[in-house]
């Protein structure tokens, strides 16, 4: 550890003291205190607020070139493999605007390069995306191992790793092609972050700033009663989430619940670095180990298409069992209910499922997601909104 980095540290901790000292102040001058910690928050190379630039400049220039051929891959190679999609269909006498079934889409685009050229070159960037930050984090392992273990008993917050815990197979594959996926690399949440930092809107770093996240915390409906001390929030990844819902509601006590135990310890070491009172515990969503009616609020954030239908049954039963009554469930994920898609939607979903290793996507999209909760004791909320718009509404109560 440099010279740099123990004066960043001993910023911090500064910071994180002031804060402590000043519980009793304003909500003003906490947001003076949190603007300040995330300020004082930056990687050896610097930063930009909470987000760390990478330790290397090759590693940050590769990160960009995939960023940037990620947006122009948007742009222009998918939307020509659109195009001659649309030009298979008119010349197959298909209307493109009427859904059409799987298998014959892919019979009709197998033979076709001009469509199938969009999903090989986008799965070769995500691959160099992977391949370029495990290389590095691998390259600097006792670096960065060092910093998780000092963070994994500091706080704000709480960790709890459980590294004997049984992985069931749903939750060992890699999503997204990631290299080891949340559970088999000590990096993983670490690659996770600098990775998906590129997936938002066209790989412009429209993420940096948690913005996604701290977006759909904002719009997340609250019981009626407006009683909100506990949430939850599961399958939280590296919990940005976690994080953000915690920015939005201060006072109460935020969990955030995964599988991934790397996961989980990089959340926890940037949550206390940014001096966020988070607690971030590594279990199953399907058997979440709190007791029944904690929580006020239960959400997640995408995770329902990442795994098996029944999983998903069986982590909606035990979000009934933990929310309170007159509780709100609110998981965010993607629309789902249709066995069948217009073309061009059915062909993204597609290949993004034999591609990109979502190898529960297209089960999820079958499922009628927003039945399903309402058959587990929760009562839908009538003339609700999305949290982030294009997504689906699910705004429950529990009975």
């Amino acid at each position: 550890m440099d010279r740099r980095e123990l004066l960043n540290m001993a910023a911090v901790g500064a910071a994180a003291a002031a804060g402590a000292g000043s519980l009793a102040g304003s909500s003003t001058a906490q947001a003076t205190t949190q603007a300040q910690r995330i300020e004082s928050f930056f990687a050896p190379r610097g930063g930009d607020g909470r987000h760390q630039r990478l330790g290397a400049f090759d590693v940050e220039s590769r990160q960009d070139f995939t960023k940037g051929f990620r947006d122009m891959h948007r742009k222009t190679i998918r939307a020509n493999a659109y195009a001659a999609l649309d030009r298979v269909l008119e010349r197959e006498g298909i209307d493109p605007t009427v859904k059409v079934d799987m298998k014959m889409l892919l019979a009709i685009i197998d033979d076709e390069p001009a469509i199938n050229i969009s999903p090989q070159t986008w799965i070769a960037n995500q691959r160099l995306t992977w391949q370029n930050l495990q290389h590095y984090f691998h390259a600097n392992a006792d670096r960065y191992l060092s910093e998780m273990e000092a963070a994994d008993k500091s706080g704000p917050g709480t960790l709890e790793l459980n590294p004997g815990m049984q992985i069931p197979e749903h939750a060992s594959h890699q999503i997204h092609i990631q290299p080891g996926g949340y559970v088999g690399d000590p990096f993983a949440g670490h690659m996770y972050h600098y990775g998906t930092n590129s997936f938002y809107f066209g790989g412009r770093g429209h993420n940096n700033q948690d913005q996604i996240h701290r977006g759909a915390a904002e719009n997340i409906p609250v019981p009626a009663d407006g009683k909100v001390k506990r949430i939850l929030d599961y399958g939280c990844g590296i919990g940005q989430f976690s994080l953000a819902l915690k920015e939005r509601f201060p006072d109460a006590e935020v969990w955030g619940l995964d599988v991934g135990g790397p996961m989980v310890r990089y959340g926890h070491m940037r949550a206390a670095r940014l001096g966020f009172d988070v607690n971030y515990v590594q279990r199953l969503a399907e058997d979440m180990g709190f007791p029944a009616g904690y929580f006020d609020i239960v959400t997640s954030f995408i995770a329902h298409h990442e795994m098996p239908s029944d999983v998903s049954r069986q982590v909606i039963a035990e979000a009934q069992r933990v929310t309170r009554p007159g509780g709100v469930y609110y998981p965010v994920d993607f629309i789902s209910g249709g066995k069948k898609m217009i073309p061009r939607a059915l062909f993204g979903r597609w290949w993004d499922h034999r591609w990109n290793n979502e190898r529960w996507s297209l089960e999820y999209h079958e499922m009628d997601f927003n039945a399903e909760i309402q058959a587990r004791g929760f009562n839908e909320v009538a003339n609700a909104k999305p949290v982030i718009r294009g997504f689906g509404v699910r705004h429950f109560v529990r009975v």
